[in-house]
């Protein structure tokens, strides 16, 4: 199972302007992890919120990127690609990761990675967070967010 060996964060968000950046692809998963997402940051205190919705899991840099660059103390960028008969699962999974990294370390702001890169749908739902699923990535890249922002502030 992929979360074995995952740390317990308990993070206090209070007073934090965090972003959520969610892909549409895969309604049932994303419904599973933006609900996580709303947990656990419900959970953290967090009550200054946003959530920008984009096409797909493609599109989640370039909107991280904007919301970082605006007043953001931490992006969470939530979506799910499941593997297919073709390279685009490459692709996708690939510029979406270095994406990502990218705008963390060009920013300086966090990113909560809830990317799911999935051999097939039920290894999705299984990750989403939903009712029977064994993980929940979406309240997971909340928690690491929170607790690298709070992290960064003691350095």
């Amino acid at each position: 199972m992929s979360g074995a060996g995952a740390p317990t964060l308990q993070v206090d968000g209070t007073g934090l302007r965090i972003t959520i950046v969610a892909a549409s692809w895969h309604t049932e998963v994303m419904d599973g992890l933006l609900e996580g997402a709303r947990r656990a940051l419900a959970a953290a205190n967090v009550t200054d919120i946003r959530e920008v919705r984009v096409p797909g899991s493609f599109e989640l840099p370039i909107a991280a990127s904007r919301v970082a660059h605006h007043g953001a103390d931490a992006v969470v960028a939530l979506g799910v690609v499941i593997r297919g008969g073709t390279p685009h699962f490459d692709y996708v999974c690939q510029a979406a990761t270095q994406g990502l990294s990218d705008v963390a370390l060009r920013s300086g702001v966090p990113v909560g990675f809830g990317l799911l890169t999935c051999d097939d749908e039920a290894q999705a739902l299984d990750r989403a967070g939903l009712p029977g699923s064994s993980e929940d990535k979406g309240a997971q890249a909340v928690e690491a967010a929170i607790a690298t922002v709070i992290a960064l502030r003691g350095i």
